[in-house]
């Protein structure tokens, strides 16, 4: 794979924006979680992270996608946009697949992620269900952004250079696919204990 090892000025500030909301999600995730489980304190530092993503970079990109097209911005965000716009050149302008993809994910998952972190940190009884329905959408979201241009031969994708291949598209993107994967898990794993919990309880009253 030709093409840039070096790591330019363009790409380091939306590295270190993505780093400093890495940063600040963790923090307030683990403060939150305070006397809760590591893994559920864990759930909450990426659950802040992943709602801090979609409304700070997320939602203005959408906004600027419907107003006009990121290559023409001069907004200070759209500079992140046309960094990763690098990789997928379909985040440069409207693509309507992106776009309504990514107002599905601004509205749906990020109110989903805030409705998570309250059940988590207040242990309510439906945090599965919300837990589960996230996961699926962030999922079904990554499935759909990429699989169009897998099948027309990836016209959009730029694979010949290692920092756009390997971290825009596979690494940023994987997390979305590795994160929600460990959380439906840990969701089929407690709803499987509670079911037993539940059923052996019954049997004590029989």
């Amino acid at each position: 794979m030709r093409g840039g090892w070096e790591l330019g000025a363009a790409a380091g500030g939306p590295l270190l924006l993505c780093a400093a909301l890495l940063a600040v999600g963790c923090a307030l995730g683990l403060r939150l979680g305070r006397g809760l489980e590591a893994a559920d304190r864990g759930a909450l530092a990426w659950l802040c992270f992943d709602a801090l993503v979609h409304f700070a970079l997320e939602g203005p990109f959408v906004f600027l996608s419907l107003v006009g097209n990121i290559t023409d911005s001069d907004a200070l965000i759209a500079s992140l946009w046309k960094e990763y716009g690098k990789a997928d050149a379909r985040w440069l302008y409207l693509d309507p697949t992106i776009v309504s993809l990514e107002i599905l994910t601004v509205v749906l998952g990020g109110f989903l992620a805030l409705v998570l972190i309250y059940a988590i940190v207040k242990e309510k009884h439906y945090r599965h269900f919300i837990q589960i329905t996230l996961c699926v959408c962030e999922l079904y979201g990554g499935w759909m952004t990429f699989c169009p241009d897998w099948l027309m031969g990836s016209p959009n994708l730029n694979t010949n250079n290692w920092l756009y291949f390997w971290v825009y598209l596979v690494f940023f993107n994987g997390v979305w696919v590795l994160i929600p994967g460990l959380l439906l898990w840990q969701s089929w794993v407690e709803l499987k204990k509670m079911h037993h919990e539940g059923f052996n309880s019954g049997k004590k009253f029989q």
